[in-house]
């Protein structure tokens, strides 16, 4: 290592004015093991420069490299991994942890000493040294910069050897001296030994002359020594007098602790004597109730504004005086206990006085309203509960009250409310449906009809009677739809526009009045009764308690009881119990409108769908959303029923085997409830429904058209389906159903290829044997046989050809076209007025035949001079004239 270092210092550092102080073989931790060395080196000019160097043998040669260098300034850490087991691994903290392991642990502790050395030296003490041997770390001598002369030659090695002054260079002095010495003798050079012995000389008598001057001064010291010992003496004099003055002041000392001990017991009554009287106000301030607050809460009045005000702010005081937080002990005097007794004594009176004036309340007002009922048998409208909220919202702070102080109360005057108002809500909702349900009836004959018996409203009609009504109503729809054929019956198509009008709008007030009924007696809930929408509800009241046979949290679905987890969970329960016949009664309106027009589900899905969404746009778990939304599925499923009901009645039509078909009677009821659907839906919030029923009845509509068809006897299948898919198709253009735009092209395709159809099969008949003449040339040519050389076929030669032609003369043929018009005209129906388009389209096929008839004639038989005995002109003027004779 010794020649290593040697090489190192000569090759590396000395061109670098670097001298190598310290130096180790490391490898780098968890890679393959490429050996170097990391050098700390110091500059040889000032400032001195400490620097750490790696060096690395070159891969060509011999020879070291300097590979990188840092500045042992930017050194932050050294951590030598254990400081009691030998361990040859340690990190060096730069801008980046380097991790080495060295060939050997003693090469690693001397080059951290020598980093230690360096860095007390130079940087003082900026490095952390961690997980180092304490016995490496020993201090070295203070020596500071100046004192080191500027050509400096230190050795710091590794190990525990000091710092050791090789070399010192002379100063100015020094060698002034040294010249002069040399220059007083003249064999200081040629004659070493001879001036290093007058040296030596000189040297003796300067040491006998400090001897001598060393004795002469034995008698000063003698002097001085006498004076130490007179001073002695006066020393012991003087702690003799402070020995006696320290007696004199011991007794002044012990008075002086007597009158402190005295100060620090009057300081300490008074100071007692001020906290007792600071207790005293204390309890006087907090728990003393005023005499008119007393009298308030023994005797004020409950029925006037005043007096709730004066209750009400005694009621507050006495609240504060017993919720005041005591200091320690304070519960132990005696008239606190006694005060307490007396506020709890006044608490309960008042809270007693209080829930039973409410309760006469609650029951004065049940009385009070079924006194005003009669006013609103006959109108379609609820009673109006404000005044009897506003006068009950004035005891709301006391209820506020009771409620913190004596829940139990606070939950029987809650009980009482539910038992009281859910009895007189009951009535005026149900007279008021027994109105609502007069009304869509019309009189109370009809209403006992429809199933209508008594103040309950309930239907109870018997399933012969819905039957009945059910054909009824079906006869009607069919009905509506042969008014289509006579004209004299729109008046009965009229009357049901406007009883399903007259019943929208009595559905419509019928929501409309419950809605605002239902938000005001839930904000007075939520007011008079303190029940926030989102804190938790203090008190006991259980989940599904008995009130009045019943029980506070209903029952949806047969499921559980709802728990009462917060206050809006309570105000929803209240509810439930204080409208528990709404639901019902309005599924039972919703039963009666089905009952009198299953159309009248539209309607109806429209209005509550509407009310649905503004409900649970105010709060979707309110009570009156959750209701409004159990009933809309009743209202979804009789929607579905409807729709369901017309598919069946297009799968049951049955058509008379001697009349023509016309305009089936499910494709005129599906118009006229396109027609109802688009113009109740209109801007309505739920149009998928709608779509997903059209998505239905169009396809029932297209198969049971083509059942019919291919059923038909009397009327061509073609004219079957052209017909009522030109009536489809004219609808679904009318009304511009998006959701239908497929169906709709789809209906007019069907119709136009219908159309063709019924026309070319038509066609055939007037011309038979000139139609099988040049079908049978078609297939001569098909079969491979030229055009020109059909006419030598002897069954389609020239001869036979005017055979055929002259069998029809413009005569026959003006005659055939009359007699298809006419058949055509008996095929047709008169509503969907389709004779003058299939009679045009007819005119331009037969056209067509004519001119194909004469190209067969041009090409087959040509120079014959074979034409047709009628012209096309001949055909215009015969279909004008036979259309205008009919």
């Amino acid at each position: 290592m010794t020649a290593i270092k040697h090489a190192l210092q000569r090759d590396i550092f000395t061109p670098n004015d670097e001298r190598l102080l310290s130096i180790v073989n490391v490898c780098k931790a968890g890679k393959k093991k490429k050996n170097c060395f990391l050098c700390a080196t110091v500059t040889t000019e000032r400032p001195v420069q400490v620097k750490m160097v790696k060096v690395k043998k070159s891969d060509k040669g011999d020879f070291y490299k300097r590979q990188i260098a840092w500045a042992l300034r930017d050194l932050a850490v050294v951590d030598a991994k254990d400081a009691i087991k030998e361990n040859p691994e340690f990190d060096l903290h730069f801008e980046k942890i380097y991790k080495w392991v060295a060939s050997s642990t003693a090469e690693k502790n001397a080059f951290i000493s020598c980093i230690w050395k360096l860095n007390q030296r130079y940087l003082r003490k900026k490095i952390d040294f961690v997980n180092v041997s304490s016995q490496l770390l020993e201090e070295l001598p203070k020596v500071t910069e100046e004192s080191v002369p500027s050509g400096e030659n230190q050795s710091v090695t590794g190990g525990d050897e000091e710092v050791v002054d090789v070399y010192q260079e002379l100063n100015a002095r020094e060698e002034q001296d040294i010249e002069i010495m040399m220059e007083g003798c003249e064999c200081a050079i040629s004659n070493a030994e001879a001036f290093a012995e007058r040296l030596s000389r000189e040297l003796q008598v300067l040491d006998g002359a400090n001897i001598q001057s060393i004795m002469a001064s034995e008698k000063q010291v003698n002097i001085l020594m006498k004076l130490l010992d007179e001073a002695l003496k006066e020393v012991d004099q003087i702690e003799l007098k402070l020995s006696s003055y320290e007696e004199m002041l011991q007794s002044v000392k012990e008075q002086m602790d007597q009158i402190s001990e005295s100060n620090h017991l009057i300081h300490l009554s008074n100071t007692n004597n001020v906290k007792l009287l600071s207790e005293i106000e204390f309890l006087v301030n907090h728990m003393d109730l005023a005499k008119g607050h007393i009298k308030a809460l023994q005797e004020g009045d409950l029925a006037s504004s005043r007096g709730i005000e004066a209750c009400t702010n005694a009621a507050d005081a006495l609240l504060q005086c017993m919720n005041v937080a005591l200091r320690p002990g304070h519960d132990m005097l005696l008239a606190v206990k006694q005060q307490q007794q007396r506020f709890s004594d006044l608490r309960e009176h008042f809270a007693r006085r209080l829930a039973s004036h409410l309760n006469n309340v609650f029951v004065q007002q049940g009385h009070d309203q079924s006194s005003t009922l009669a006013q609103h048998s006959v109108e379609l409208a609820l009673p109006n509960h404000h005044p009897f909220h506003r006068d009950l919202l004035r005891y709301a702070k006391l209820m506020e009250w009771l409620k913190s102080t004596d829940y139990g109360k606070y939950e029987g005057l809650t009980k009482n409310y539910m038992d009281y108002l859910s009895r007189l809500y009951e009535r005026e909702i149900k007279d008021f449906f027994e109105v609502a349900k007069i009304k869509m009836t019309g009189t109370t004959k009809e209403s006992k009809k429809f199933g209508l018996h008594g103040s309950s409203g309930k239907l109870t009609g018997s399933t012969s009677s819905l039957n009945k009504l059910s054909v009824q109503s079906s006869g009607n729809r069919r009905s509506q739809s042969s008014s289509l054929l006579d004209m004299g019956n729109m008046s009965a198509s009229d009357l049901d526009v406007a009883d399903r009008t007259k019943f929208d709008k009595i559905f419509e007030q019928v929501l409309s009045e419950l809605e605002p009924l239902c938000l005001a007696e839930q904000d007075f809930i939520s007011k008079f009764f303190k029940l926030q929408q989102h804190q938790s509800m203090p008190g006991t009241m259980t989940e599904a308690e008995d009130v009045d046979g019943g029980t506070l949290s209903r029952q949806h679905n047969a499921g559980a009881p709802l728990p009462v987890s917060s206050e809006k969970d309570m105000i929803r329960q209240m509810m439930i119990k204080i409208f528990r016949c709404i639901e019902p009664e309005l599924n039972n309106l919703i039963a009666l409108g089905d009952k009198i027009d299953s159309f009248n589900s539209l309607y109806m899905l429209v209005k509550m769908s509407h009310h649905v969404w503004t409900a649970q746009n105010v709060d979707p778990a309110s009570f009156l959303s959750t209701t409004l939304g159990n009933v809309l599925v009743t209202v979804k499923r009789n929607f579905d029923k409807c729709i369901s009901n017309q598919i069946r009645q297009m799968e049951e039509v049955k058509i008379s085997k001697k009349s023509k078909v016309g305009i089936l009677p499910f494709v005129a009821e599906f118009e006229e409830f396109a027609g109802l659907a688009e113009s109740i839906f209109k801007n309505a919030e739920r149009r998928g429904d709608l779509d997903k029923a059209y998505t239905k009845l169009i396809r029932g509509v297209f198969v049971n058209v083509e059942k019919v068809a291919n059923e038909s006897q009397k009327t061509p299948r073609d004219v079957v389906m052209m017909e009522n898919f030109h009536h489809i198709f004219a609808t679904l253009s009318r009304l511009k159903i998006s959701c239908l735009e497929a169906e709709k092209k789809e209906a007019k395709q069907k119709y136009t290829d219908h159309l063709q159809s019924y026309v070319i099969y038509s066609l055939g008949q007037p011309l038979e044997k000139l139609n099988h003449f040049f079908e049978g040339v078609e297939a001569r040519v098909a079969q491979g046989i030229r055009e020109e050389e059909v006419s030598y076929q002897l069954a389609f030669n020239k001869q036979e050809l005017r055979k055929v032609i002259k069998e029809y003369p413009g005569k026959e043929v003006k005659k055939g076209l009359d007699n298809l018009y006419k058949k055509v005209d008996k095929h047709l129906c008169e509503e969907e007025n389709l004779l003058q388009v299939v009679w045009h389209s007819m005119q331009d096929e037969f056209i067509r035949q004519y001119k194909h008839f004469e190209g067969l004639i041009a090409r087959c038989y040509p120079g014959s001079g074979v034409t047709m005995e009628f012209t096309i002109q001949d055909i215009l003027d015969y279909c004008s004239s036979i259309a205008q004779s009919h």
